[in-house]
């Protein structure tokens, strides 16, 4: 894992969870963390178990220079589209760093600009940088926490083990006990 991907710019890593999911928020999360930050067993939070990101966390926590996570919801999500609302969410989490990045290291092959910051997009860049790496843990968690709240209020759904992903076993839940508010109505359910 690489620590930064330029010597002299403050950094902020962007990841995003969520995106391929039939329910919930769309989450995102902005780190900045210092130069010569190490965190030995972090990694993209799809190579990590539940356990080791939930030891992660405060971690991250602890040692960014600033962190945010940022939800936007279902209908948001149906209303621009999954790809947009994964830019939003990102943005809005940029918004709420106590410190002002100058380069966005971004997860993936596109985003939308934010103003008066560059970005660099990094295909699978939560397995090469270790600040969007951290992001990702933070916005998984963030979002695996929130789903299984919502599990309490939908039981039916398992939603505290699928997180909203289309599993088969969701995906059956939603033919017997029709969608609730939490489903993306725009989404092949």
């Amino acid at each position: 894992m690489k620590a930064f991907f330029t010597k002299d710019r403050v950094e902020a890593g962007c990841d995003e969870a969520g995106r391929g999911c039939i329910s919930g928020p769309v989450v995102a999360a902005a780190v900045i963390l210092p130069k010569d930050c190490t965190i030995p067993t972090l990694n993209d939070s799809k190579q990590l178990s539940a356990k080791k990101r939930q030891a992660l966390v405060p971690i991250i926590k602890e040692m960014a220079l600033a962190y945010t996570v940022a939800f936007v919801n279902q209908e948001r999500i149906d209303e621009i589209n999954i790809l947009n609302a994964s830019f939003e969410a990102m943005h809005k989490a940029v918004d709420g760093l106590k410190q002002k990045p100058e380069l966005l290291l971004i997860d993936g092959n596109r985003f939308t600009p934010y103003p008066e910051i560059d970005h660099e997009c990094i295909i699978k860049g939560d397995a090469i940088f270790l600040s969007i790496a951290a992001a990702s843990v933070l916005a998984k968690e963030a979002r695996d926490s929130y789903m299984r709240e919502i599990h309490e209020e939908h039981p039916e759904y398992n939603w505290q083990q699928n997180m909203g992903y289309p599993t088969k076993a969701h995906k059956e839940a939603v033919q017997q006990h029709g969608i609730t508010k939490h489903h993306r109505k725009t989404f092949k359910l």
